[in-house]
């Protein structure tokens, strides 16, 4: 993965002065401080001003219930975190990070909609410098003189994965800045900021949330000068443009985060699991699996509309967009007019879930020999 790390090596976490498992930090992490009588959950704090001569003066600009989540993301990625409106309102906000007219190095293949987002940025005058995910001779020479070096490691929905490591380490040098969407990889797997990363991005709606029932994002910077001068052009931005988070949405995601482990390290084990079972599948040509997590990519033996069929023909798996949740999710990506021509069109993107494996595999199986017509 991402970061060389297997879901089973141990995350610690810097927490109230002592170093703590990951899953013991999530349930505690953004509770209201600990007094006689105090509440366990964070409120969802409903306001759209405060009384005067406060830290904050108009909920534009901030909220209670954002407070809590932002401090349990940060301690988890190792930084100071924001939360906005969606991820592609992080996205926005991170990419704004370059001027008109400037210069951002990027995979050839990422998230359909930081693709669109970068081809308006074309439009507006600004440059976009395309590397393959895995060449890192490429993004080294790439960088001298670019403004801004943009990563997915796994890649969406191709699941390439970047050396992140050598790549953030040549940005910093150059000082170029560097923004890497964690969202596939989730801080369990990887934390970009502990490798150089300048930003990291979320979609708060994926893993980080779990249940399909919010949109949102986030950026996290590192809690230095520099970064905490970044962090203020992207709260800025978050304040200027108003893509905000209602408290409800972001209450809901910070009781989603107490079970991001219990959840990923399921959701990684079936992956795993049916990785391994789908490369002697004789409907499939190609499985994309990065070597944990709980994405996979496969190519079926077939063309698009045979990989449209398999999709129909699944009864556990749902058939959407989106991933993360704890519903197992499938999804042919090209069937999207914006998915970029270098993913196949019989390619299907597999968000797995938590449900038993045996029941997801013989959905799948299944669904492979109807779809195929195998039968």
């Amino acid at each position: 993965m991402a970061a060389g790390r297997s879901y089973a090596d141990p995350v610690s976490v810097e927490h109230e002065s002592t170093s703590q498992h990951v899953e013991t930090y999530l349930v505690s992490a953004g509770r209201p401080e600990r007094r006689a009588g105090s509440p366990v959950n964070t409120a969802v704090e409903f306001t759209s001003t405060y009384a005067a001569d406060g830290d904050v003066s108009y909920a534009r600009s901030g909220n209670p219930t954002w407070s809590s989540f932002e401090q349990a993301l940060g301690g988890l990625e190792g930084g100071r975190a924001l939360i906005h409106a969606s991820g592609m309102g992080a996205i926005s906000a991170a990419l704004s990070l370059v001027g008109a007219g400037g210069t951002v190095v990027a995979p050839d293949q990422t998230y359909n909609g930081t693709y669109d987002l970068m081809r308006a940025f074309e439009e507006a005058g600004g440059t976009v410098v395309r590397v393959h995910a895995t060449d890192t001779a490429g993004f080294l020479a790439a960088l001298d003189g670019a403004d801004l070096l943009w990563l997915e490691s796994p890649t969406n929905p191709l699941m390439d994965v970047t050396e992140l490591d050598v790549v953030l380490a040549r940005a910093r040098e150059l000082g170029v800045t560097s923004v890497v969407d964690n969202t596939l990889a989730t801080p369990l797997l990887s934390r970009p900021l502990t490798l150089g990363a300048d930003v990291v991005v979320h979609s708060v709606t994926k893993y980080l949330s779990g249940h399909s029932d919010v949109v949102l994002g986030a950026t996290v910077v590192p809690d230095t000068d520099r970064g905490r001068a970044l962090g203020e052009r992207v709260f800025r931005h978050r304040t200027l443009h108003g893509a905000i988070a209602g408290p409800m949405e972001v209450f809901l995601a910070l009781r989603g985060l107490r079970t991001l482990g219990l959840r990923f390290e399921r959701a990684s084990a079936n992956a795993a699991e049916l990785a391994a079972r789908l490369a002697d599948h004789a409907g499939v040509a190609r499985v994309r699996y990065p070597g944990s997590g709980a994405m996979l990519a496969i190519e079926v033996a077939g063309d698009a509309a045979a990989a449209d069929r398999v999709c129909d023909a699944t009864r556990v798996w749902l058939h959407s967009t989106s991933l993360g949740g704890v519903e197992s999710q499938i999804e042919r990506r090209r069937r999207h007019p914006s998915e970029p021509e270098s993913v196949p069109v019989n390619l299907l993107r597999l968000s797995v879930g938590i449900e038993h494996v045996e029941d997801l595999w013989s959905d799948l199986d299944a669904a492979l020999t109807r779809g195929l017509g195998q039968d």
